[in-house]
């Protein structure tokens, strides 16, 4: 019998009230309301570590849920993803409570800019000693694009057109900007780095113009580990071509195995190695030790669940606002500019559904991403996700904080290891070594990056 796939853990969560378990922040063992306090985070990550999880997968959004209804109301009332602080600023505290957890920090290319966000995840790269991860998004909220002095979202296919020049200038300035050696600490030549060594990167492009040189001295990673969210027939592109992990969507093993195909055939076209792209699953799970004590905990979970809260956030995303919809009329596919993960949810690899019959579906409390069961049942559903659907890791998220994960820690994780799934020490080095092996710290050749090494502009002075 050959050698068992280890499993990847992170946590699923976001540096706000309510994340995706709605309505549950009223729950008196949710603790979540502490989410402003540095000891809230840091008292999680030593869980996390504690429980050997590789990384906390940190979401964030850049505007309300205000499509469902045509109105915010329902968000702010129900805390759904607001209030929301930015993730990037809790990650090293964290760091500094932890030794081996590694950090994914959502950050949306179409908002941003990237000199000042390769600076500031180079400066986490460097605080957490090789341990941060940015998750790369495009941002789908009509709000986050009025937030930012737009009139209306870029469409779906130019979000990606835009991150493509986003990330060139991001790999200039991270692997091309300074070169290897360039930083000397002479300090009988009173030199600190070899200005020879240090290069502007002189981009100008259709979106973004930076001269450079990058501001950050080379970190562990030089460029974070590169996640990527997103199913869509262009993001699926995207991140064959970039990312090192990807959260893939899907209801069904054979739905998440096609996604999960696709993109690593893509990216062997791009002449990468389709083993180096790791695909992780959304999940959650109500574990006890007995099926009955689940099932109850599950019922107590149910009474404080949001429907509505769960509308929002859906039509927020997914771009259909289902009040104006007939509930008698089957739900098709609709072209959006939001997320088309979402969109497709329950129009894809899925049967044929009412209108009410999904409006139904999104408020009930559970489906596919939930679990409940005994240690046994719910290791038996992952091995059954990691064989069937080939996946290499779960994106876990809580119901209450931090009980959810508590009990999967002190319950599945033991049985887990048992089955040989779940590491049991953790493997030195930075995040990317701890999902590649030794000796990855950087980017491997035949990633796009790459190209951009110890590349070199005559300087422009102004």
């Amino acid at each position: 019998m050959g050698k068992k796939k280890k499993l990847l853990l992170n946590l699923f969560d976001m540096n706000c009230v309510g994340h995706n378990s709605h309505g549950l922040w009223k729950h008196p063992d949710n603790e979540r309301r502490q989410y402003n306090e540095l000891g809230y985070w840091t008292d999680l990550a030593q869980l996390l570590e504690k429980g050997k999880f590789d990384a906390l997968f940190l979401a964030d959004v850049i505007g309300v849920y205000d499509v469902y209804k045509d109105t915010r109301d329902i968000s702010v009332k129900n805390a759904v993803q607001v209030p929301a602080n930015d993730p990037a600023l809790i990650v090293p505290v964290m760091a500094h409570a932890t030794k081996h957890l590694g950090f994914a920090v959502t950050v949306s290319t179409s908002y941003e800019h990237p000199f000042a966000l390769s600076r500031r995840m180079s400066t986490l790269d460097h605080l957490t000693k090789g341990r941060v991860a940015w998750n790369i998004v495009t941002s789908y909220l009509p709000n986050a694009a009025r937030n930012f002095g737009l009139d209306e979202m870029i469409k779906h296919d130019d979000r990606y057109e835009i991150a493509e020049e986003f990330l060139e200038v991001c790999y200039k300035l991270w692997e091309g900007s300074w070169e290897e050696g360039a930083v000397v600490f002479d300090q009988a030549n009173d030199t600190y780095a070899d200005p020879a060594k240090v290069h502007e990167i002189g981009h100008k492009g259709k979106h973004f113009q930076v001269a450079g040189p990058h501001l950050c001295e080379p970190s562990p990673q030089r460029t974070p580990v590169i996640y990527q969210a997103g199913s869509s027939v262009r993001g699926r592109t995207f991140a064959a071509k970039h990312a090192e992990c990807v959260f893939v969507g899907g209801q069904t093993p054979e739905a998440l195995r096609f996604y999960v195909e696709d993109i690593r055939s893509q990216a062997k076209a791009y002449g990468r190695n389709p083993e180096q792209i790791l695909m992780f699953k959304g999940f959650s799970a109500i574990v006890a030790e007995t099926s009955a004590e689940a099932r109850d905990k599950f019922l107590d979970f149910e009474q404080y669940r949001s429907s509505e809260a769960a509308l929002a956030q859906y039509c927020g995303s997914s771009g259909y606002d289902l009040s104006k919809l007939d509930p008698d009329q089957i739900f098709e596919y609709m072209s959006t500019e939001g997320n088309q993960t979402r969109a497709a949810q329950y129009t894809q690899f899925t049967k044929k559904r009412t209108v009410g019959e999904v409006k139904e579906s999104i408020g009930k409390f559970g489906g596919g991403w939930m679990q409940v069961g005994t240690p046994i049942e719910i290791a038996d559903e992952i091995e059954r996700w990691i064989d069937e659907a080939g996946i290499d890791g779960l994106n876990f998220a809580q119901v209450v904080t931090p009980g959810t994960v508590k009990d999967f820690i002190d319950l599945v994780v033991p049985e887990l290891q048992n089955r040989g799934r779940v590491k049991e020490e953790y493997e030195e080095g930075t995040y990317r070594q701890k999902l590649f092996g030794r000796g990855t710290s950087h980017l491997p050749n035949a990633h796009p990056a790459a190209s951009y090494r110890q590349i070199a502009v005559p300087a422009v002075r102004r």
